[in-house]
């Protein structure tokens, strides 16, 4: 018996259970919740602009969004997920809401950019110029500035002499992005915003601007609601069900393949562990919807068990010693495995890029649990059963649940 295989076995299992016994609960405390499972509401409001001959562009939409995030981050909501969906929808998700009514009512007003004087007098506000006016030019000295077009010179002659050499803050709410220094009397209406600005700095207060000039009104298309009790009670039954499930799976595998199910349960457990660390890195947001490809993740891990095991099986049935069963064992099932593997992965990339919302989070939750499967169950569990099959220690057919009167004579 080779001891120092034995004891590198040990060691391994020890170390990588203990590890998974010490961090689990702080990672799974620290894995955020969606709402379904958190409590909360998502709403899908339907884009348009007051100025029925105009139409909604796809910057007027991000900047939309964008500003709609400001305001929910403003009032101490965090973990907000405010995205924009097609040509003319932005859908809102906020988790773990207490004062729904408030945030709904913030969320409903349109963004407002207005120019303000020194004392806070408004001025002008985005409807003041021309849609779509606001652009990027270069001085002779390759510097970026806002170029702007007001529809009213004469309003605006008049609010530039009225503040000559004071400043002109640009506001969208209450945040200000800007404070020029109105520096002349402008009469034509043709203005400019100068500054050391960077492009991208320029390029961005330019499409605040003309969002201002087309302000979008948002209609609740969807609406949905979901109670902290409600979503505390699904959470608490899908991992009751979800333990009851892996533990039942876990005595099926070594209850039938004996040593290689031994192994396929310490690779389950950990692969659980490491799917959650993931999640917990990546920063991803746990759903039902994520929870199902979690569960559907663990199903094709004990496929790819039950796969090694039987090949390995079927090799010690043909007459091979364990050690070249083992072998043949894991060449043959490799191909399946991946290959099974692989296609899943490209279904769950078309769900992530072309579904929305949960459906994307289930896909996205599904080609992390096929990554962790292939490195837990795979390469994990073929370490493992190297070292305890090299160790001579168990090296006998019943181990694998193979009876003598079942091996073929060579």
């Amino acid at each position: 018996m080779d001891k120092k295989r034995l004891t590198a076995f040990i060691l391994i299992v020890l170390v990588t259970l203990g590890v998974v016994a010490g961090t689990s609960l702080p990672i799974a405390q620290g894995v955020k919740l969606g709402l379904d499972l958190k409590g909360g509401f998502e709403i899908l409001y339907v884009a348009s602009p007051f100025d029925g001959g105009s139409e909604v562009t796809r910057d007027s939409l991000h900047e939309t969004a964008r500003s709609l995030l400001k305001r929910v981050d403003a009032m101490g909501t965090s973990e907000a997920e405010i995205t924009p969906e097609g040509a003319d929808r932005i859908r809102v998700k906020i988790p773990g809401v207490t004062n729904e009514a408030e945030i709904r009512e913030v969320l409903s007003k349109p963004a407002e950019l207005t120019f303000r004087g020194p004392d806070g007098t408004k001025e002008m506000i985005g409807s003041d110029f021309v849609q779509g006016g606001a652009s990027v030019e270069f001085d002779q000295a390759g510097q970026p500035y806002i170029a702007l077009q007001i529809k009213d010179a004469e309003k605006f002659r008049k609010v530039t002499e009225k503040l000559l050499g004071q400043p002109l803050a640009i506001y969208l709410d209450e945040e200000e992005l800007s404070a020029p220094i109105v520096q002349v009397v402008i009469p034509n209406g043709q203005a400019s915003i100068t500054g050391r600005y960077s492009f991208n700095e320029a390029k961005a207060l330019a499409d605040v601007i003309n969002l201002g000039a087309l302000p979008l009104k948002l209609t609740e298309k969807y609406t949905q609601s979901v109670g902290a009790t409600l979503g505390l009670k699904s959470l608490e039954t899908t991992v009751t069900a979800g333990l009851i499930g892996l533990g039942v799976i876990l005595l099926f595998m070594v209850l039938v393949y004996r040593l290689p199910g031994v192994i396929s349960a310490i690779s389950l457990i950990t692969f659980s562990w490491l799917l959650l660390l993931a999640f917990l890195l990546m920063g991803a947001t746990l759903t039902l919807p994520g929870i199902a490809a979690f569960v559907l993740g663990i199903g094709m891990a004990v496929d790819a068990n039950i796969i090694t095991a039987e090949r390995i099986k079927d090799e010690l049935r043909s007459g091979k010693k364990v050690s070249s069963a083992l072998r043949s064992g894991n060449k043959n099932s490799f191909r399946t495995i991946m290959d099974a593997n692989v296609t899943t992965i490209i279904a769950g990339a078309v769900i992530m890029f072309i579904g929305s919302s949960s459906v994307k989070g289930f896909g996205v939750t599904l080609i992390a649990s096929i990554v962790a499967s292939v490195i837990t169950n795979v390469y994990f569990s073929r370490l493992l059963l190297s070292l305890l099959i090299g160790s001579k220690a168990f090296s006998h057919p019943k181990y694998f649940g193979v009876k003598e009167d079942e091996i073929s004579a060579l």
